[in-house]
């Protein structure tokens, strides 16, 4: 038994899976993670626990986990929450997790939901509204997978997500940084964005080549003000970012019809033409699809 195993034990939480459970699991199941599907469980206890800890997960609330995989974070959270819900779109993933709970944590698998599906295509989650969403995110899909469950379900207050180290950095990024881009700015349009600390490549099996980290994002508590809608703004985002290196007045003109056109914008907006996006915050993209200049009406 690891030095990791008999603190867990110590502990008294011998509910969760140390790193043989995770083995012996995944062995019964046939399971072999696989990089297409971003697969890399968690083995160690300790950072199941410390992720909860991050989250400042409640007993009140409610949880929704995306990829919970063979459930090791999903049982620290079921400890910590009032319920959890868990989206997981593999097959037998999906089918073995509420054994795992019942066998493990069985006084609280009837707070326990699982949602079998992508979950880009979540649409709605059974139970109470979500409060919280917890999860150590496929990096191949983190960004998408993010943003989708933060727009789909307003009530999510606080979200602590474990990405890559350099999603971390992007999504966290402030204007002016190097990284900063699409990830960042759309991801602020819902919420205050930080990073939230790191995490080493030997909890995982397999150990992925590369570092992940905590990024913690606490819902606004009043959205963007703009007259412009969520899919306006966010236009103006793709296409600043499109041509990062060109001023918006260039970068703008196809979104705007014309450079012309996309000056007036920047100028309506208050911000200078030879601007470039990454120097700009939500709310300036927001003031400049607030000024799109209205398509010129075809002649009859």
């Amino acid at each position: 038994m690891s030095t990791a195993e008999q603190h867990d034990s110590s502990a008294g939480n011998e509910a969760l899976l140390g790193p043989a459970d995770i083995r012996e699991l995944a062995g019964a199941l046939g399971v072999r993670p696989t990089k297409q599907k971003g697969q890399n469980f968690v083995i160690d206890a300790n950072t199941v626990r410390r992720i909860v800890r991050t989250a400042e997960v409640r007993p009140e609330d409610v949880v929704v986990e995306v990829g919970p995989g063979l459930g090791s974070l999903t049982l620290a959270l079921l400890e910590a929450a009032d319920r959890v819900t868990a989206v997981e779109i593999d097959d037998v993933l999906a089918a073995a997790l509420p054994a795992t709970i019942e066998a493990r944590l069985p006084k609280k698998a009837d707070r326990f939901a699982l949602v079998h599906s992508d979950a880009m295509l979540v649409q709605e989650l059974p139970g109470p509204a979500p409060t919280a969403l917890v999860a150590n995110l496929p990096y191949n899909v983190a960004v998408p997978v993010l943003l989708h469950m933060l727009d789909r379900f307003p009530t999510i207050e606080r979200t602590l997500v474990m990405v890559q180290a350099e999603v971390a950095d992007r999504l966290a990024a402030k204007p002016g940084n190097k990284v900063y881009g699409v990830p960042s700015v759309k991801a602020n349009w819902y919420a205050d964005v930080k990073r939230a600390g790191a995490i080493g490549r030997n909890v995982f099996w397999p150990a992925p080549n590369v570092d992940s980290g905590l990024v913690s994002l606490v819902r606004r508590a009043e959205p963007v003000r703009t007259t412009a809608s969520k899919s306006e703004v966010f236009a103006v985002i793709d296409a600043a970012f499109a041509q990062r290196r060109k001023t918006l007045r260039a970068a703008l003109a196809g979104w705007a019809g014309s450079a012309a056109a996309a000056e007036a914008a920047l100028v309506g907006a208050g911000i200078s033409p030879q601007a470039r996006g990454e120097a700009l915050t939500v709310e300036e993209f927001a003031a400049i699809a607030e000024h799109k200049p209205a398509a010129e009406r075809p002649a009859l």
